[in-house]
């Protein structure tokens, strides 16, 4: 049966008939069928004031996107991507419209047990090493209306699986984008480093045209075993007409590193919620954000680190910038156990506003309940300071180059924190482009 070109909304024929259509084993249409029970369960239900009350969903209407069927995207036209084309990878996967359109993976890694590429297809042919970690140890379906739909419609995605104390020295390429006016995307990330293992996956998210609207309802999964490193960066660079929700959690077991790194640069409305959570003695996460808003972009992120075991360390850095109408919202929270003494855990937010009328919000937050750890947290906002400017300008520059060189250094310190110079490099591009909007 295939799903129907023209079919819209999410109800329970949709559901019936995008089942029907995917050819799935019985295992995972009945996790499909518990999230869209799920599903229907939180739509009655408020979503959580706290974390939503400064996302505006009045004008969102779930009902203008439509799941797209196989094979529709057309071929003309390329995604407008960052990363794409500036580096060399030892794996490439890439999904339009929620269904994989190529995948490859160097045979060197292959045969070392590596597993990359959709998830669709992974999931089905690797059952025993993947389903112990879908939907069971960091994205709760539960969580909320977004979490269940996504689990109760997920269309593919990219898995990762690197097996005990494989490590991989060239990064990894993830490519998601939108092409189809209307399309609704609920593309998946999943990641498991096991013991030892170390890996870079770099993902970006992109649209064919900044003209078409768009949906994207997302999760990322990252699990990082004992004394596993992970390195992911996730690049949002939809056009400012996409929609965009996502639950992203990452697990840290004992003696592993996780650094994470987002840059949020598109979309009209884009909501995070992304935890962190110290599962292991002695786990580190590091977790970078850079956002750069313009126009009337509404981008929203409600991050949590939980510290679970003593000895864990978490360090978040959030800087925006904000120009036009602009809004960026980020609601923080450390959270400590009371087993997790000796914890160390540190959040920042910066915003800098390049015009009067943006507007940047920061609630950092603290839950602490053992009683010998160092959390500490902070936020700043304010405006660029007019006499730089004037410095830079006296000195040659463009009003142009002068801003950009200010927003430049506000971003350097993150910046400072990335190894990974394809990253850096794609960052400055991307702060130098959506300078030039609207000049």
């Amino acid at each position: 049966m295939a799903l129907s070109a023209t079919s819209t909304g999410f109800d329970a024929d949709i559901w019936q008939e995008f089942t029907a259509a995917r050819n799935e084993p019985d295992w995972i249409l009945e996790l499909r069928r518990q999230a869209f029970e799920l599903y229907q369960e939180k739509l009655a239900e408020p979503l959580d004031p706290e974390e939503y009350k400064r996302v505006d969903l009045r004008t969102f209407r779930p009902e203008k996107y439509a799941l797209q069927p196989a094979g529709a995207a057309a071929s003309t036209g390329e995604l407008d991507t960052l990363m794409q084309d500036r580096g060399e990878f030892a794996g490439r996967v890439t999904h339009v419209d929620g269904h994989c359109t190529s995948s490859e993976l160097s045979r060197e890694l292959a045969d070392k047990g590596v597993l990359f590429g959709d998830l669709a297809t992974l999931l089905n042919e690797h059952r025993e090493r993947l389903e112990p970690y879908f939907h069971t140890q960091a994205v709760d379906p539960s969580r909320d209306r977004f979490s269940a739909w996504h689990a109760a419609y997920w269309t593919g995605g990219t898995v990762l699986f690197v097996p005990r104390n494989v490590e991989l020295d060239a990064p990894l390429y993830s490519l998601i984008g939108l092409q189809a006016d209307g399309a609704a995307d609920f593309s998946h990330t999943l990641i498991i480093l096991e013991e030892g293992a170390s890996a870079t996956l770099l993902e970006e998210t992109a649209s064919f045209s900044p003209d078409t609207d768009g949906l994207h309802v997302g999760a990322v999964e990252l699990i990082v075993a004992p004394g596993a490193r992970l390195r992911y960066v996730q690049l949002q660079n939809w056009n400012e007409k996409v929609r965009h929700f996502a639950h992203q959690s990452g697990r840290v077991g004992r003696d592993s590193m996780l650094q994470w790194t987002v840059g949020g640069l598109g979309a009209k409305l884009a909501h995070i919620h992304q935890d962190v959570h110290l599962d292991g003695r002695g786990a580190h996460a590091e977790v970078n954000g850079v956002t750069f808003a313009t126009d009337r972009q509404l981008l929203s992120y409600y991050t949590q680190q939980t510290h679970h075991q003593p000895d864990t360390r978490s360090d978040l850095l959030y800087k925006e910038v904000c120009r036009d109408k602009s809004r960026v919202i980020w609601r923080g929270m450390i959270k400590v156990d009371p087993d997790a003494q000796q914890t160390d855990g540190y959040q920042r937010n910066d915003a800098l506003m390049l015009s009067r009328d943006a507007r940047a919000d920061a609630i950092p937050g603290l839950e602490i309940e053992a009683d010998d750890v160092r959390c500490t947290h902070g936020a700043t906002a304010g405006r660029v300071d007019e006499e730089q400017v004037f410095y830079a300008m006296g000195r040659g520059l463009s009003r142009y180059e002068a801003m950009h060189v200010i927003v430049e250094g506000f971003f350097a310190e993150i910046y400072d924190r990335i190894p990974v110079e394809l990253v850096r490099e794609t960052l400055s591009q991307a702060v130098e482009r959506k300078l030039g909007i609207g000049d």
